[in-house]
């Protein structure tokens, strides 16, 4: 070999290892993550399985499990260690920061909060004091009681004339038929079902009741831990999963298909229809999806604490970032 074939050899295995010595120092190639959702997967997950079945995890060197969640919870899950990611609620979040749970929120799935009361029309509940009376299905959390109880304290009702039944896992058709006359729901699932089921249903969503509950509900969380020891992991995943739910955005109906490919026990039709309206909910008014503002935070962890719902004030800006969702 010539000594000119020889340098030029040289020179290009010196850059193919300095490539991969970059590639390696971004992200280890197929580095196990598991993400661990909060119900059965839905529509408030596609862009999950988006950002799984188009390979952008892989682009990012990940190979990422997605998981139903277990007895432990979302958040005790992401703050052993157990799941880097999970989905989650900003009132549950804002609860496990006063007992000095160590998860933050990285991003909003969806802007603005699309749930609400539910109730079949029939039973004409079109405002909170029309709750005086009537028996509502919960879940059993001090959250449910006190949101209620604040909405019908701005009309002057009495929330002593509610009836409060638990009715866990129940589907929300069983219950209204069978036991109860409204529920809180997310429009996107129940609303939807209900259209195609041609179930006329009133809807009073909660942040038309006040602004302080136009919170972020889902969100997706990880540990500090994880984002303190390993930032380059928690911006490769996010830059994957954006990638999914701006995809969800633009085409909801092969998002849609995706999501069932991926669950097929789901309904077809509803997974459909949800997808569609849920497309210009994701990020709505924000710059980029995923974005989460600080009056959003502040507002709700105020009125819980007007509330009697946290034991303690804690600093909300270590709650929550932006820093890891990828620059527009």
């Amino acid at each position: 070999m010539s000594r000119r074939r020889f340098v030029i050899a040289m020179l290009l295995v010196l850059v193919m290892t300095l490539t991969a010595a970059c590639q390696n120092k971004r992200q280890p190639a197929d580095e196990k993550v598991t993400v661990v959702l909060d119900w059965t997967p839905n529509t408030n997950h596609t862009g999950l399985y988006v950002a799984q079945a188009k390979g952008y995890f892989q682009e990012q060197g990940l190979n990422v499990e997605i998981i139903l969640p277990g007895d432990a919870g979302v958040l005790s899950t992401v703050a052993s260690g157990n799941a880097a990611f999970g989905v989650s609620y900003q009132e549950e979040l804002t609860q496990a920061r006063v007992q000095d749970i160590p998860v933050i929120s990285v991003a909003a799935i969806i802007q603005h909060n699309t749930s609400g009361f539910a109730s079949p029309a029939e039973k004409n509940i079109k405002s909170p004091k029309d709750f005086e009376g009537k028996a509502y299905g919960g879940w059993g959390s001090p959250v449910e009681a006190a949101v209620i109880q604040s909405v019908m304290e701005i009309e002057g009702a009495d929330v002593n004339k509610v009836r409060f039944i638990n009715i866990g896992d129940v589907d929300f058709f069983t219950a209204v038929q069978r036991d109860i006359d409204f529920a809180w729901a997310f429009y996107a699932w129940t609303g939807i079902e209900a259209e195609l089921r041609n179930f006329p249903l009133n809807m009073i969503y909660v942040r038309d009741l006040s602004p302080q509950l136009d919170y972020y509900t889902p969100i997706l969380v990880t540990s500090e831990a994880l984002a303190a020891e390993k930032p380059e992991l928690v911006k490769a995943f996010m830059a994957a999963v954006t990638k999914g739910y701006e995809f969800a955005i633009a085409e909801p109906e092969e998002a849609a298909q995706i999501l069932l490919t991926a669950v097929p026990d789901l309904d077809p039709e509803l997974v459909r229809a949800s997808q569609v309206w849920l497309a210009d909910k994701y990020q709505d008014d924000a710059p980029r999806w995923g974005e989460q503002k600080l009056e959003v935070w502040e507002g709700y962890t105020e009125w819980m604490l007007s509330k009697g719902l946290l034991e303690k004030e804690i600093d909300i800006t270590q709650a929550f970032t932006n820093d890891f969702l990828p620059d527009k």
